[in-house]
């Protein structure tokens, strides 16, 4: 659309675009009228269609004027045939049109010059009713003799009145058309950059539209910068802290192996150590945005799902995989495995066992873990997946972590277009469940 607008116009602010609208069909509507009038005042008719109208106004003229001013009104009526009216009105009663045909009254004075001496008035009626050529004359009382003839030779001059009036408003209404569209293109731009903010490096929106919508995208691309340069330096600033923590973390374990510590304190100490690890390792997996700048590929989802389950079982954990063989999707391999893992891990841990289930559905994938554990309180659900919310009931308590193993599942599944439905089972126990898009064949 905006390969159509003049260069022109696309530079105008919207005051200013909007002034050109509005003077553009002043000038259309000014030059409609303008070639109106000069057709209208040049108009004639054939010799015997004039002669017509001026013997009728002659004859008529006389007849009315002959009569008593009581029956005037009465005999222009019966006077009066299909295609030529006549009406007898008082003085103040005259009224002149707006197109003036005034080379036909002179045609029609020049058949009947005495025609002049009433003050003959011709004009083009606006809309035709009882005919398209409208005019009166005056009687020698000063009282009007009104009339309305049809002219078949004038039907191009009223069919130029009807555009003059509609042709102003038609381009008005598609010049409006045109201004909205070329404003909200740009503004559809903007809102489709909004959805992105904070999901990878920044996409800058190009600079379209009027001086304030190309101010409005100006700001928000520096606003995108802005915002980028502050998650890269807060992503590493995490990390970075994450891997100074570990090198003293190493150390006081490599002191505890050697230290002169009862069996029973280095036990308790080396539990606190896998946890401050555990941590970091989480804190790390939450903030790194490093999966996302990875492409997504096939990967086939049962088969990882199924290997994740017998893992936990090899390690004595009561788990159980049933469904598909293989459902394939396209995902980030890395980031779905720890989404999987996570939830795999929180069912054996807060519920005691797992069942996973991966089946196919028309759209997509359907992953689905359940556990026997407390569940969660419906209203706390969506507390759950804050991250650094820990909830007090039976299914966290004395656990370690800080809150981010279903936030890590919700964001690893959000960037590859999915979606997270947590809930407590009728009969008893939590089920996750996430669906993922199909891969493309």
């Amino acid at each position: 659309m905006a390969a159509t607008v003049p260069r022109a116009f696309r530079r105008m602010g919207l005051p200013e675009r909007l002034l050109a609208v509005l003077l553009l069909v002043v000038v259309v509507e000014l030059v409609a009228n303008t070639l109106l009038f000069q057709r209208a005042s040049s108009f004639e008719l054939h010799r015997d269609a004039a002669e017509r109208i001026a013997d009728n106004l002659v004859l008529a003229s006389r007849a009315v004027e002959s009569s008593a001013i009581a029956e005037r009104a009465d005999v222009a009526t019966a006077l009066s045939t299909e295609r030529f009216s006549l009406a007898w009105v008082s003085s103040e009663k005259r009224r002149r049109g707006s197109l003036d045909l005034a080379n036909l009254r002179s045609q029609i004075i020049e058949i009947e010059p005495d025609l002049e001496l009433s003050a003959l008035e011709l004009h083009l009626e606006e809309l035709p009713g009882k005919g398209n050529i409208g005019g009166s004359i005056r009687l020698s009382d000063r009282s009007v003799l009104k009339f309305h003839t049809h002219a078949n030779a004038a039907w191009k001059l009223t069919a130029g009145r009807v555009a003059s009036l509609v042709l102003p408003t038609l381009l008005l209404v598609m010049l409006a058309w045109m201004l909205l569209r070329a404003i909200l293109e740009p503004l559809r731009s903007v809102i489709r950059a909004t959805r992105h903010f904070g999901s990878g490096p920044p996409k800058l929106v190009p600079e379209r539209g009027p001086d304030e919508m190309r101010e409005l995208i100006r700001a928000l691309n520096d606003m995108q910068e802005r915002i980028h340069q502050s998650l890269v330096e807060r992503t590493q600033t995490m990390l970075a802290i994450g891997h100074d923590l570990k090198t003293p973390l190493a150390r006081i374990r490599l002191r505890l192996d050697e230290g002169q510590i009862k069996a029973e304190a280095r036990e308790g100490i080396a539990r606190d150590i896998e946890e401050m690890r555990l941590l970091i390792d989480s804190i790390q997996a939450y903030i790194d945005n490093g999966g996302e700048a990875i492409p997504a590929e096939k990967i086939d989802i049962a088969v990882m799902a199924e290997t994740l389950v017998d893992t936990a079982a090899d390690h004595g954990a009561d788990a159980v995989y049933q469904g598909a063989a293989s459902v394939v999707v396209r995902a980030r391999p890395v980031a779905i495995r720890r989404a999987l893992s996570n939830l795999i891990d929180n069912a054996i841990h807060y519920g005691g066992n797992v069942s996973v289930s991966v089946s196919r559905e028309s759209d997509g994938a359907v992953i689905v873990v359940d556990d026997d554990g407390p569940g969660i309180p419906t209203d706390r659900i969506a507390d759950a997946l804050q991250p650094f919310v820990r909830l007090d009931t039976a299914r966290l308590r004395d656990t370690a972590g800080m809150g981010l193993g279903l936030p890590i599942v919700q964001k690893a599944v959000r960037i590859e277009n999915g979606t997270l439905d947590l809930r407590n089972r009728p009969e008893g126990g939590f089920r996750a469940t996430i669906r993922l898009p199909l891969a493309p064949k």
